[in-house]
């Protein structure tokens, strides 16, 4: 079992539901991410979604979309994204972290270090599951064989308009859990419509046997509370990325680690 699948077996045990929040690596500072990763810990994360960030963020809102912009701008790439996860890893080595992003960086990755280096890195440096945006299920089958046998997961979107085809597309090859996005468009944008939500999991679960995670429009924690009636996990990003956008440095952590244990309190 990947460290993914022991976190989420052992919370549904306990009748819990799992807190994963998200952040682009290198944001809004260079050398905070790592501090931020174990401050989201603290705060009650179960799961730790960490943005690979890239130029053409097609399915991020403008709040992520700044965010990658600024850690691009000072230099992070995959290479330095391996290297945060494998600090990460010298004082935590339970909570499973998801590197979420684009194609482009993991095969550019691969053309500079070889093939399959990202696969062989990732499970080195410390990752438990990678979430590729344009990555279709039906193109995956031997990336997510290479993955489990490193232990780790290859995670997948749903959205609104998902087909019971792709549904059982994604069913074939998906593993750790799935993150349903609970609204039409990018990261941060809209309001979340709660009653679509509870209609739309007990068809995904007729199909998906793992984990149904949501997110998109989740911001405080009233709405994460009603989401975790329905669902098994609850994903929170953009609100997360405004919220330590401007702190100093040194508030980065504390800021995200404080509201998230107001989201924490809220699902328990």
């Amino acid at each position: 079992m990947s460290r993914i699948d022991t976190t989420l077996a052992a919370l549904k045990k306990q009748g819990r539901r799992a807190l994963i929040p998200y952040v682009t690596a290198g944001f809004p500072f260079t050398d905070v991410t790592v501090e931020l990763m174990h401050g989201m810990v603290a705060g009650g994360a179960d799961v730790i979604e960490l943005g690979v960030p890239f130029s053409d963020p097609s399915a991020d809102g403008l709040v992520i979309q700044k965010a990658g912009e600024k850690a691009l701008a000072a230099g992070i790439g995959m290479v330095q994204v391996l290297e945060m996860v494998r600090q990460f890893r010298t004082q935590d080595s339970s909570t499973p972290v998801v590197l979420m992003g684009y194609a482009n960086p993991v095969e550019a990755y691969d053309i500079r270090h070889g093939a399959d280096s990202f696969i062989i890195h990732a499970a080195t440096a410390g990752v438990d599951g990678v979430l590729i945006v344009d990555y279709p299920p039906e193109e995956c089958v031997q990336f997510a064989k290479k993955l489990r046998a490193h232990n780790m997961d290859l995670i997948f979107l749903l959205a609104p308009t998902s087909t019971d085809a792709r549904m059982k597309q994604v069913a074939e090859v998906a593993s750790g859990y799935v993150y349903y996005v609970s609204l039409k468009g990018v990261t941060g944008a809209g309001t979340l419509d709660i009653g679509a939500v509870e209609a739309m999991l007990p068809r995904i679960r007729r199909h998906i046997s793992v984990p149904v995670g949501v997110g998109f429009g989740i911001r405080d924690a009233a709405t994460a509370r009603a989401i975790s009636k329905v669902a098994d996990a609850v994903v929170i990003g953009s609100k997360i990325i405004q919220l330590i956008e401007r702190q100093p440095r040194d508030q980065v952590a504390p800021v995200a680690r404080d509201f998230l244990r107001g989201i924490r309190a809220a699902l328990d």
